[in-house]
């Protein structure tokens, strides 16, 4: 009985978070007189796609798609890897002063982005890289990595010796040992963080928007966010705006929700 109570909470909390999501969808296919006469809660009365395809066109919204795409994924493969081989130094190979690193990533992890926002423009600006990609994506590879490795120490840190030791007689490198030992049996766990890593680098709007000024290099936040401060949109282009901005996160959250879940659940088991 004490399962209903729990599945009733859940499903008002279900209804509380899509309802948002709902009447944006709504008012994206409603035209300017229909949501005008209408409430914003009503339901579309047919498929109007003119303030999708006018918020498409007038953003240039399939290159945003395509940088924020290009960014994501390249942080979320390049903070796997370093995180990979830096909790491998701090969790197997058991580095001097673990303990002092471990801490200083953790310490990275609760800095905020506006205490970094000033000396990362500088370095940029002296580097060359200023309004380009290329920063971004380092800039979101160091900070993602930093939780990253947090983390896999700690996983790594209860791997089985027994099976490196085993390698090892074997002839196998740490290297070796590493991508096809280690890589293989924490897999569920690196495909989590590859998920995390590339929607939260999705939905970041902050630094993109100090790194990113040129059209042709904004993200997909960063555009939705200027074209709201700078021009003009009725409420039905706002509409069409916020559910293209939520769509390939949400997409990318569907298509590897399975992958998501095996490695939850593989982790918990372990």
């Amino acid at each position: 009985m004490r399962r209903y109570p729990i599945l009733a909470a859940m499903t008002v909390l279900a209804v509380v978070m899509l309802f948002p999501f709902v009447i944006v969808t709504f008012n994206a296919f409603k035209t300017p007189a229909e949501y005008s006469a209408g409430s914003p809660l009503s339901p579309p009365q047919g498929l109007n796609l003119d303030g999708i395809i006018a918020f498409w066109t007038r953003v240039d919204f399939g290159e945003k798609l395509l940088n924020s795409l290009v960014i994501s994924g390249s942080v979320a493969v390049l903070a796997v890897v370093l995180s990979v081989l830096n909790a491998y130094a701090l969790g197997i190979g058991r580095v001097r002063g673990r303990l002092w690193i471990l801490v200083l990533f953790l310490v990275a992890n609760t800095l905020p982005q506006e205490a970094l926002a000033y000396p990362l423009y500088y370095l940029a600006k002296a580097a060359g890289l200023y309004d380009s990609k290329l920063a971004v994506i380092i800039v979101f590879t160091v900070i993602q990595a930093a939780f990253g490795t947090y983390l896999l120490s700690a996983v790594l840190g209860e791997f089985p010796r027994e099976i490196l030791e085993a390698a090892r007689m074997d002839g196998a490198g740490r290297f070796l040992a590493l991508w096809r030992i280690v890589v293989p049996i924490s897999r569920p766990t690196l495909s989590v963080l590859v998920i995390f890593f590339f929607i939260w680098t999705w939905n970041e709007f902050f630094l993109p928007l100090i790194f990113l000024v040129s059209n042709d290099t904004q993200t997909v936040p960063v555009a939705l966010g200027v074209l709201q401060g700078e021009k003009y949109m009725d409420a039905t282009m706002s509409s069409a705006s916020a559910l293209l901005g939520i769509v390939p996160a949400v997409a990318f959250f569907l298509i590897f929700q399975r992958t998501l879940t095996r490695g939850i659940t593989v982790g918990a088991i372990k």
